[in-house]
């Protein structure tokens, strides 16, 4: 259940509306999802987010498929449900098969379990993984 109102279209201020636009000209869409519409009620904090989103998720040297897909891991780590399913339909636009979210499950269930573990058992850090 939302703790703020999903602002419509009309409610937007028009710096909001700026960021709504550049949001549907990036993602070559005319849907702007429910995140960006709870938060477009403090369009300071919506621009600056969307600006690091679009800078983050951009252009860069992991393909978008790659990107998404440690999205969903970190969403899963956090436990954030909202993020989880947005990033995996768009993970699956961007490609992502039936087997690599099955895999990409797998470690993301692993490395929970060996982090709780190693932090469990205190093990010292390997003088090898040591970068000095």
């Amino acid at each position: 259940m939302a703790t703020v109102r999903l602002l419509s279209e009309e409610e937007l201020s028009p710096e909001a509306q700026a960021v709504f636009a550049d949001i549907r000209a990036t993602r070559q869409s005319d849907f702007v999802n429910n995140f960006w519409r709870a938060l477009a009620h403090d369009p300071a904090t919506l621009k600056r987010t969307w600006e690091g989103v679009k800078a983050v998720m951009g252009e860069g040297v992991l393909e978008p498929k790659v990107k998404e897909m440690i999205y969903i891991a970190v969403s899963i780590a956090h436990g954030c449900s909202y993020c989880v399913h947005s990033h995996t339909a768009a993970a699956r636009a961007k490609g992502m098969t039936e087997a690599e979210h099955r895999e990409l499950l797998a470690i993301v269930g692993m490395a929970a379990e060996t982090n709780r573990l190693v932090t469990a058992l205190g093990a010292p850090i390997d003088e090898a993984y040591d970068i000095r």
